[in-house]
């Protein structure tokens, strides 16, 4: 069987992509050049109100990035289009294409249904008006559906963590020596220093920042919303305790933290798993207390809305925090959880620890961030409205202050998962929290780092793929800020 090239039947683009990519650079070039000494385009004011400006060297730079951008983009979606279309024919472009038909199917669809309701949908629909917020949007379900179908075994060629004998540190599109019957033929971004499937291991790495990055934000916050809401609205003894607290964890450096945090020995005495134990405590206290300021005037109404609340979020509590039927289970001593006919789920130690990790380091900047937000605004006149009007403290917090901090924090947030992102990667490199085997980008950059300067292939993918999610997390944060500012 023959080895795959990167475009196989498809060469023909090659030529036309570099010239527009020739083209893009030194449009590039040249406006950055032309903004700095060339004089601004004269604009004049017509008699009739209508204005106008004179075509000089920038705006037909402006014309010369516009189009040049267009012809990239137009070039990478035929390769795409075409990929799909021929498969191996079109080399290993073609062949990743096809294999990742799901998630294009995904976006389209995604894309297509909210362009045609975006009016209907708030802050999200707003944010197809803003071209970086869509770009980074595409970035983000890209990796999101990635690891979702990912994990379905959808889009892998191979098992990331099976070695196939011949093919340790082999070139991308290298076929398999004998492959068996049903077995994907190609090792289509080549192997690693273990003989395991580069692309593979790249797509169930994206199923890992999916399940820890997204979540363990999302506790952070609720941490950080139900401590700052009141102290922010409340102040004096409460908010300086809680602020001291904050800046203690804060004035710590964060990775040495995190590495205190996963290191075997801290983990072999329970301490993470305490943790867990009372930081996720933080979403039942949030919603419990959001639901009964909301509801408090309607008791019919409340009282089995908040059984049924806390009887599921419970349940999912508890089935977080046990392992096998125990919270603690070391060789000293152990604490009872959940039985293990109801315990729903078991989260892995490595990803446990790591989760609780995350969470910690990020509530007190959380924290800080709404408390200064309910400072500000719990003077408005609404908050004295809402006052006057004899609502509660925790009504007033909940359900007047923090939605007219959604902005902020809505940006905050997705800054805050490409943080993580970042973390996540940077444990894994070290080799801390997750299993050495594991796929994780941090873990794959790191073994594909010690033989960097002969093989190339077993790094690049991952390191990309971080790149380009971290990217995309901070492109849709700007279109956010872009669309919030102008509510």
């Amino acid at each position: 069987m023959e080895p795959l090239t990167w475009t196989g039947s498809i060469a023909f683009l090659n030529p036309l992509l570099m010239v527009a990519l020739a083209a893009l650079i030194l449009s590039i070039v040249i406006w950055i050049v032309g903004s700095i000494f060339l004089p601004e385009d004269q604009v004049t004011v017509n008699p009739d109100g209508t204005i106008t400006s004179s075509s000089g060297v920038r705006n037909l730079t402006n014309l010369a990035l516009r189009y040049s951008f267009v012809a990239c983009v137009a070039l990478a979606v035929g390769y795409l289009v075409l990929g799909i279309v021929m498969g191996t024919s079109a080399g290993i472009v073609g062949a990743i294409s096809q294999q990742f038909l799901p998630v294009w199917m995904a976006l389209v669809i995604m894309f297509a249904m909210s362009i045609a309701y975006k009016r209907r949908l708030g802050l999200y629909g707003k944010l197809y008006d803003s071209p970086i917020g869509m770009i980074g949007f595409g970035l983000v379900m890209f990796w999101v559906f990635t690891g979702i179908f990912g994990a379905l075994d959808l889009i892998v060629t191979q098992d990331p963590l099976a070695q196939v004998s011949g093919m340790k540190n082999k070139v991308p599109g290298t076929p398999l020596p004998s492959p068996e019957d049903g077995q994907y033929a190609w090792y289509l971004l080549g192997g690693d220093n273990l003989a395991r499937d580069v692309f593979s291991r790249m797509v169930k790495g994206a199923w890992i920042v999916v399940q820890i990055a997204p979540l363990a934000t999302m506790f952070a916050f609720m941490v950080g919303i139900t401590l700052g809401l009141p102290a922010g609205y409340y102040g004096g003894r409460l908010d300086t305790f809680l602020s001291f607290l904050a800046n203690l964890i804060l004035a710590f450096p964060v990775i040495l933290l995190f590495y205190l945090l996963v290191t075997p020995e801290i983990v072999a005495t329970g301490v993470p798993n305490y943790m867990a134990a009372v930081l996720f405590v933080f979403p039942i206290l949030f919603l419990t207390v959001l639901l009964n300021s909301r509801y408090y005037t309607r008791p019919s109404f409340r009282t089995p809305l908040l059984i049924g609340v806390l009887g599921v979020t419970v349940w999912l509590y508890l089935s977080l925090i046990s392992t096998n039927g125990y919270v603690i289970n070391t060789d000293d001593y152990s604490i009872w959880g959940l039985p293990t006919y109801l315990d729903l789920f078991d989260v892995p130690g490595g990803i446990l620890v790591v989760f609780v990790s995350v969470v910690f380091v990020n509530s007190p900047t959380v924290f800080r961030i709404v408390r200064g937000l309910a400072l500000d605004i719990k003077t408005r006149d609404y908050v004295a409205a809402a006052q006057t009007r004899g609502e509660g403290p925790w009504y007033i917090m909940l359900w007047e202050i923090l939605p007219n901090a959604r902005g902020p924090l809505i940006v905050d947030f997705c800054l805050r998962i490409g943080y993580t992102t970042i973390l996540l990667g940077t444990l894994g490199f070290f080799g801390l929290g997750l299993p050495p085997e594991s796929p994780d980008w941090g873990s794959t950059i790191n073994e594909g780092r010690k033989l960097l300067s002969i093989y190339l292939h077993p790094a690049l993918p991952p390191a990309f793929a971080l790149l380009s999610l971290v990217l995309g997390l901070n492109l849709l944060a700007d279109g956010l800020r872009e669309e919030s500012l102008k509510d």
